[in-house]
């Protein structure tokens, strides 16, 4: 896990992840995983979005 934020009011969590480190199966694992923990280990009226973002950027500028 690279950086975590909680917002909208704390109905959403999102997880950014570096992606040489974590692949596509492994993000959907994190999320389940982490929306299990938060399940059982906390009171929330509602439901809460666990969001697992692996991003990859390239820029090239053209002259």
């Amino acid at each position: 896990m690279d950086t975590s934020y909680a917002i909208q009011a704390g109905r959403e969590i999102r997880i950014i992840v570096k992606p040489d480190r974590v692949n596509d199966s492994d993000a959907v694992v994190l999320a389940k995983d982490i929306a299990k923990r938060i399940e059982a280990e906390l009171e929330y009226p509602g439901q809460i979005k666990v969001s697992v973002i692996r991003e990859t950027r390239t820029v090239d500028y053209a002259k």
